[in-house]
């Protein structure tokens, strides 16, 4: 199990304001419209969610670097947990044509508004309980949706995960490092319901049996 980072240059990409979060708008109405992942969380105003999530090709250089370092084969098959839109399985599709993949989300709101290419291979659903077979996928990865699980599910989605990938395994998580990092975290989010520093997620992967890969999301 290492620490791998394939996401930071995108995350840190944006700006945000950590005191607007909270005091431009009632915080926790917000999280509550959110926690539905329907349309006002994905493509509704900014408070409620991403403020709109379309393709525009930034998940291009995530797929690129995932395939180089696990150094996939070209019929590789492929599982994203916590989907969202398909935007990343898509580009998996362009780097390696004849790929399998799948994915599931827990929003039935983004696999319908999802890119068409990758539609019929989504499924909504939750990540604790995986419909696929044992040892079935060559890379399984989860990238910004463990840490919106209750710890219950977490132990559960964590097996599933280690369960269904036979080869490479990646998670990735919001995380902090120190009180500053916690405090920002605590104000932007919407959604997450397992607050956990890195020393605290790497424990918990060995407790539940998670040999795969790991990086970590900070809010600075």
């Amino acid at each position: 199990m290492a620490i791998v980072d394939f996401v930071t240059a995108l995350h840190t990409s944006t700006t945000r304001d950590y005191l607007g979060r909270v005091n431009a708008h009632d915080k926790a109405h917000c999280a509550d419209v959110a926690l539905r992942f329907d349309e006002n969380y994905w493509d509704g105003e900014r408070q409620y969610g991403f403020g709109g999530y379309r393709y525009d090709g930034r998940w291009r250089v995530v797929a690129e670097a995932m395939v180089a370092h696990y150094q996939l084969p070209a019929n590789a098959r492929i599982l994203d947990v916590g989907c969202g839109k398909g935007f990343l399985l898509y580009e998996f599709t362009q780097v390696l044509p004849g790929a399998t993949i799948a994915g599931l989300d827990i929003s039935q709101y983004a696999i319908d508004h999802a890119k068409q290419e990758v539609r019929p291979h989504l499924v909504q659903g939750s990540a604790a309980t995986l419909p696929w077979d044992d040892n079935a996928f060559d890379l399984v990865f989860s990238i910004n949706t463990l840490h919106n699980l209750y710890n219950y599910e977490l132990w559960s989605a964590l097996r599933e995960i280690e369960r269904v990938g036979r080869r490479a395994k990646h998670i990735t998580v919001e995380s902090y490092r120190d009180e500053r990092e916690k405090v920002n975290l605590l104000y932007w989010q919407l959604t997450c319901r397992t607050f956990l520093a890195t020393g605290e997620w790497e424990w918990l992967f060995q407790q539940a049996g998670y040999q795969g890969d790991h990086g970590f999301i900070f809010f600075e």
